[in-house]
């Protein structure tokens, strides 16, 4: 379902000829806002006596919004279009990534130490002793990120190709917050074996395996094989990132509604990777009463000790063909809505079933699970997983800590208590005379963040003997 509301995943730049007369500009602006487009900008290029060229930006709803704005703005008199460009699809001209070394090659002396026949003795030393890769290549601070591009975004099934802007996308996150090299490694195939295979066949490369946009249920059968035959940690961030986000969320909605997590009536609709991570994690941090919804209604409804025992594997309680109850009929005296599935299932006024100080977090991208205009209304505190709106849940908020902390102790794997020491390092860096109905979740600008995260992920690596190392490496440039 496409956005109704102008924002700015779909931000245009028309450049304009304007002639140079008094209201012109005003004309222009007018134009743009009466077709329901938002200005974001408008720079003058050049000027003469007849015509000034002028660079409007705006925001449009979608696509097809785009289009009728710009056919608004062609037919004003006086008026001519020289080009229009959409800000996303310039960015991504030519990719968003690139690989630099470290040191430059100025001299024959030094290729001779980068290269051959210098580095003949490095590849020695590390065939002697094989935990010198660690110190001595680029594995000590490398990532793959692996999909076969079976569940991007929200956008389904697309293949390798179409999920490749993606992994750039989150290779620079690594990158620019954690200094993690990152690389993309998009799989042409979709058969569970010849995945397994393949990232077991590339790991002496990395540090750590990052599993993106892989779908349910194979993402849960492939990271538990790799991580029966891999001594580095692998972690499917569509379900345990964002579920660690969500944890320091409730966290704080719940501190700032003053109630208590075990006490609780939560639903989580949809139950994908994601929905069944947050499930997950949730009894783990203490939750005793989660009811799991997918498109035919509530297919998740133990409660107590027998949800709690199953907390590693929900799959056998969950009756898909056999829904007890609607999603509608659940909202009624719940206290948390967790949606990771699809936009507009509900109306606004559908949150006045739930109990008072509701918190409701509508994570669906583009279009949240309701509308979020009106949806503020009807409950006590709002989130989303978009950026234009306060309290964003985003898995990039864990996951460039959570792999800092792993490759700086040479972690073995990522536990269930490392997850949960990460939530709770994310929540703590809001202090609760800072919580507020739209301060729940600190910003993934917070410098702190990263930091935080990696620290107490660390520690506990360290504590539950899962660490190799307790010192950090440093390099000094030749």
């Amino acid at each position: 379902m496409e956005s109704k509301v102008p924002y700015s995943n779909y931000r245009l730049t028309m450049r304009l000829e304007i002639r140079n007369r008094p209201g012109m500009l005003s004309k222009v602006v007018a134009s743009v806002t009466k077709a329901g487009a938002i200005i974001a900008g408008v720079d003058l290029v050049e000027i003469n006596r007849k015509v000034a060229i002028r660079d409007i930006t705006f925001d449009v709803a979608n696509v097809r919004h785009g289009y009728q704005v710009t056919t608004c703005l062609n037919k004003l008199k006086g008026v001519r279009t020289i080009s229009v460009s959409d800000q996303i699809f310039l960015m991504h001209l030519g990719g968003k990534i690139t690989v630099q070394n470290r040191y430059p090659i100025t001299s024959r002396n030094r290729l001779s130490m980068l290269y051959t026949p210098g580095v003949a003795r490095i590849a020695q030393a590390i065939a002697d002793h094989p935990s010198a890769i660690h110190s001595l290549t680029v594995k000590s601070n490398s990532v793959a990120i692996v999909t076969d591009g079976s569940a991007i975004l929200g956008l389904g099934n697309l293949g390798a190709g179409a999920a490749l802007p993606v992994m750039e996308g989150k290779a620079m996150i690594f990158r620019e917050f954690a200094g993690i090299n990152a690389w993309p490694i998009c799989l042409n195939t979709q058969d569970e074996d010849e995945i397994v295979r393949t990232i077991q066949n590339i790991a002496p490369v990395f540090g750590a395996i990052n599993m993106e946009d892989i779908s349910a249920p194979r993402c849960f059968r492939i990271e538990d094989r790799l991580k029966q035959v891999l001594d580095i940690p692998v972690m499917h961030d569509d379900q345990h990132g964002t579920a660690i986000v969500v944890l320091a969320a409730l966290k704080n909605a719940l501190k700032f509604t003053k109630k208590n997590l075990s006490q609780c009536r939560i639903l989580v609709n949809g139950l994908g990777s994601a929905g069944i991570a947050c499930c997950r994690i949730l009894l783990a941090a203490g939750a005793r009463h989660i009811l799991g919804c997918d498109r035919e209604g509530v297919v998740l409804a133990e409660k107590g000790a027998k949800l709690y025992r199953h907390r590693r594997n929900l799959l056998p309680l969950i009756h898909r063909d056999k829904p007890v109850m609607s999603l509608k009929q659940a909202l009624r005296k719940a206290d948390v809505f967790i949606g990771v599935s699809a936009g507009n299932v509900l109306e606004p006024r559908d949150l006045k079933l739930m109990n008072k100080n509701n918190i409701v977090f509508a994570m669906a991208n583009p279009d949240p699970e309701v509308d979020p205009h009106r949806a503020v209304a009807y409950a006590r505190v709002f989130a989303t997983g978009r950026s234009d709106f306060p309290n964003q849940i985003n898995n990039a908020l864990a996951f460039p800590g959570v792999f800092r902390g792993t490759l700086d102790v040479r972690a073995k794997a990522i536990s269930e208590e490392m997850k949960l020491a990460a939530a709770e390092a994310l929540a703590g860096l809001i202090h609760a005379n800072q919580l507020s109905s739209e301060y729940i979740i600190p910003s993934i600008f917070d410098k702190r963040v990263v930091a935080a995260i990696a620290g107490a992920v660390s520690r506990v690596a360290i504590k539950t003997g899962l660490a190799q190392s307790q010192t950090k490496l440093k390099a000094e440039p030749l």
